[in-house]
């Protein structure tokens, strides 16, 4: 045993000897371009078991936007409504193929397609592949919305955009918190699977009223928007500020849309649940406001 531990310690010994003597080396690793992509899953009646799956299968990468729900998740903090997997995640540039599957455990359901694409991601830019219309009527399409051409909208301004994923032709009303619904829309007769134009308001809380086009009863309770919060310091010295503000309404240089969605298809393998049985909206933010340090 003694004559095989003295041999090993020289072979160690040999071995650091030979790797002291070798060049240092210099491995360079490259910076990949890539672009900001979002998934929203805005069909209301066809899913797996646990949604959609969108899925780049072109490159391996750690874009991973599988398992969204119907409405992305919608979750409510503090008043606020917000889709928590409607993220932006980095995806490498380029020309791009992407597949949207149905999520479920069953290999035969997971291996459906309901969209299957190639699209063109600029580096530097962010995007937003939505998913929308009733499958079941063969009204389902997928939308590519470029985010990057959002202007700035000023240091004590902030951008509002509603989309409507098919709750039928809306009104829609923003208004300072607290304030009277004004008799003009801000955004008139936005029609099912659209997009506004962004318009520019003041900073501050902002509600949003949803309404038919022409008028009536409020498709739900008026929302309040993203709020955002301003940048801050970790160590919480005036002047020392590390932390990158929120995007929201109150935060100067953000922009924010409203999600409108119709209620789940009745029988479908979206949510049943009473919330999903009807018409709601739920916020992202497009924009980040410039950082301030």
């Amino acid at each position: 045993m003694r004559r095989f531990f003295r041999v090993s310690v020289m072979c160690l010994i040999a071995g650091a000897t030979m790797s002291a003597c070798k060049p240092e080396t210099t491995i360079t690793t490259p910076t990949v371009p890539t672009a900001g992509v979002r998934f929203i899953n805005a069909v209301p009646d066809s899913a797996g078991a646990f949604g959609l799956d969108f899925r780049f299968v072109d490159l391996v990468e750690s874009n991973a936007q599988f398992r969204v729900p119907y409405r992305n998740t919608p979750t409510t903090t503090s008043g606020v409504t917000a889709s928590a997997t409607a993220q932006y995640k980095a995806a490498q540039a380029g020309s791009r193929h992407f597949v949207v599957f149905l999520d479920d455990t069953i290999q035969a359901i997971a291996s459906t397609k309901l969209a299957d694409k190639t699209v063109q991601f600029d580096a530097g830019k962010n995007y937003t592949v939505i998913l929308w219309g009733a499958a079941r009527a063969g009204a389902m399409k997928i939308t590519i919305i470029d985010e990057s051409t959002i202007a700035d909208p000023g240091p004590a301004k902030v951008a509002l955009r509603v989309i409507n994923a098919g709750a039928g032709p809306i009104d829609v009303r923003a208004y300072p918190t607290g304030g009277t619904v004004p008799t003009a829309a801000t955004f008139a007769n936005v029609a099912d699977l659209t997009a506004s134009a962004f318009v520019t308001a003041d900073t501050g809380s902002i509600t949003y009223n949803v309404q038919p086009a022409g008028g009536g009863t409020p498709l739900f309770t008026d929302m309040l928007a993203l709020l955002g919060a301003a940048a801050t310091s970790s160590a919480g010295a005036a002047g020392k500020l590390d932390i990158e503000p929120l995007p929201g309404t109150r935060v100067g240089g953000s922009a924010v849309t409203l999600v409108v969605y119709p209620r789940s298809t009745a029988g479908s393998r979206t949510p049943q649940t009473a919330a999903f049985g009807v018409p709601a909206g739920s916020f992202v933010w497009d924009r980040r406001p410039p950082r301030g340090f």
